[in-house]
């Protein structure tokens, strides 16, 4: 028996019964709603209509949106939010090995006519290594993803890389690829530096030892001296924290241990 037969022996008007039907669907899409945004609370509605869709719900743009602002969360996102953000957040272990966690930040410069630019830095956490040092004079989230996809070629991709909150670290581009990898991204406490200290020591070395000292005609410019750098870092640069060795050494170091403490085959 269809639903219009129903209701004409029942004498209701069709739309009661659908009234019901959509009450009882967006009480289960409410309390979704609501769990998305107290476990995330820098999104707003359109990133939980994101995760929704991820999670197979089949629902729009307006009527998340409407569903939000019911339960009120329009006006969660008008407090102050940064401090929720550090209450929930809880320091993570040491890195105990290779692409086990990264590091992310941006540097800013300038070439030599006056134009502003950036540096994408991006660190090996457990054996110092810089993995990408990417310039331009514009780095988006989708920018961002690219350059990762780019190191990632060689070494592969990380269980976790630490961030800041900063726009390009929390779009929504930045969200899909790290979803897409597998990637965790882990956000900083806000105005908490210390939180991502390796990136930020690597940062000051790279200011200290390679921006203050070079000047920079074009992109290509900087970008190829930023490689010969990088490669300098990476193979001849010792590290106090790794026993004096470079990142390099360091890696092969532990390599070679690892294999002469694998059992050997009978």
């Amino acid at each position: 028996m269809n639903v219009r037969r129903s209701c004409r022996l029942a004498l209701l008007r069709p739309s009661v019964w659908y009234q019901k039907s959509e009450a009882r669907d967006q009480s289960a899409l409410r309390l979704r709603i609501r769990e998305i945004a107290m476990d995330r609370p820098r999104f707003g509605y359109l990133r939980v209509l994101v995760m929704l869709k991820r999670e197979g719900w089949s629902v729009g743009k307006k009527r998340v949106y409407r569903l939000y602002r019911l339960e009120g969360l329009q006006l969660r996102m008008k407090v102050k939010r940064r401090k929720r953000i550090s209450l929930q957040r809880g320091r993570p272990a040491p890195a105990t090995g290779p692409n086990e966690h990264w590091s992310m930040d941006f540097v800013h410069d300038q070439m030599l006519d006056g134009r502003a630019f950036r540096v994408l830095t991006v660190i090996d956490q457990w054996s110092r290594e810089s993995v990408s040092l990417e310039a331009n004079f514009r780095l988006t989230g989708r920018c961002v993803g690219k350059a990762l996809d780019q190191a990632a070629i060689e070494r592969g991709w990380p269980k976790a890389i630490t961030v800041d909150n900063g726009t390009e670290f929390t779009s929504k581009a930045l969200d899909e690829w790290a979803w897409r990898r597998g990637v965790k991204l882990d956000y900083t406490r806000p105005g908490k530096p210390t939180d991502n200290g390796l990136i930020e020591s690597f940062n000051g070395r790279l200011r200290d030892e390679f921006l203050n000292v070079n000047e920079f005609i074009t992109m290509q410019d900087a970008r190829e001296k930023l490689k010969a750098w990088q490669h300098d870092y990476n193979h001849q640069r010792p590290h106090g924290s790794l026993g004096h060795l470079t990142p390099s050494e360091f890696v092969k170091k532990r390599s070679d241990q690892q294999a002469e403490n694998r059992p050997t085959p009978v």
